[in-house]
């Protein structure tokens, strides 16, 4: 499912229209990706937790050339679903 799809299938679940529904997806995500970028977490009970994670520094292997490189560290947006979602997920 794209976005769009997704702002679709939201708009006629709740009777609301199309452009409302884009902005107030849009006006969500912008503010999780606000909070996530402060290094807070986003949790939405029933559906799951947005988190930065820490990702260590590595040594990796250019794979052209087989030269070994050094990989920094760096922070990463991760998910964590919950419970419910997962059951849901089960079927």
């Amino acid at each position: 499912m794209q976005k769009t799809d997704f702002i679709k299938a939201v708009a006629e679940k709740t009777g609301v229209s199309q452009k409302e529904t884009k902005q107030v997806i849009d006006a969500a995500l912008d503010v999780i990706a606000e909070t996530l970028s402060k290094g807070e977490k986003v949790t939405l009970t029933g559906f799951g937790t947005f988190e930065v994670r820490n990702r260590q520094a590595r040594e990796g292997v250019n794979p052209q050339t087989r030269e070994k490189i050094s990989i920094p560290a760096t922070k990463t947006p991760g998910f964590s679903a919950s419970s419910t979602l997962k059951d849901a997920v089960k079927g």
